[in-house]
């Protein structure tokens, strides 16, 4: 697993000589309707709006990040369907890599929840076998390319702890959505971490923002 900044909007505007920060374009939008458009401050403003529910100003300025995980967890985030995504694909491209998921309980009394309680043996046993499905997938994976078969047709054979990449592009409103929902712990635990580093990239360059919702 692992996310990566890749862009921001970048503000053109320029006020008492410094260029808008992306958190100060997005209150100088909101502030369309005032005649001090131009005041360089607006922490109470984000903290009011967020405060208020006026998330519609949380729209004016995007993020993108690029994601490594794997085919088990990318539906996830492709579920999220206010963003844009470009993934890695397997009918162009081949695969190289698996990722090793840990050995968890299942959870009976809630179905949305694991309990890494299991011992040593166990989880050794797990991960051995997924080396052996990956080694043995792969193979036939690779027989298939050499007859000739389509990427997109050998892909099948492939287990769904195959590595992919996405990019993922969404406004601020939609990332707080998509945090609100994903660093919860009702989430898998291989996406909320995918979540959690998320958000920490998203605090660096919203400060405002994140200290408003109290992250």
């Amino acid at each position: 697993m692992d996310v990566r900044f890749i862009s921001l909007t970048k503000p053109e505007i320029v006020i008492d000589g410094e260029p808008l920060s992306p958190e100060g374009l997005i209150a100088y939008c909101a502030r369309v309707s005032s005649p001090n458009q131009e005041n360089p401050n607006y922490t109470k403003l984000l903290q009011f709006c967020i405060r208020e529910g006026h998330w519609s100003i949380f729209e004016m300025v995007d993020m993108t990040l690029e994601i490594t995980t794997t085919r088990a967890i990318a539906p996830q985030i492709l579920r999220h369907r206010s963003f844009c995504f470009q993934e890695f694909s397997l009918r162009y491209s081949c695969a190289t890599d698996y990722e090793c998921y840990e050995a968890r309980r299942q959870d009976v009394k809630n179905r949305q929840n694991s309990l890494d309680d299991f011992d040593e043996n166990t989880k050794q046993w797990f991960n051995q076998a997924q080396a052996d499905v990956w080694d043995k997938s792969y193979q036939l994976y690779e027989e298939a390319l050499a007859k000739g078969i389509a990427k997109e047709c050998a892909r099948s054979i492939l287990p769904l702890n195959t590595v992919t990449r996405l990019y993922m592009k969404g406004s601020v409103r939609s990332w707080i959505h998509y945090f609100s929902v994903r660093c919860d712990q009702a989430t898998q635990k291989e996406h909320r971490e995918i979540a959690l580093a998320a958000r920490k990239i998203f605090m660096e360059h919203f400060p405002t923002v994140a200290a408003a919702l109290e992250w």
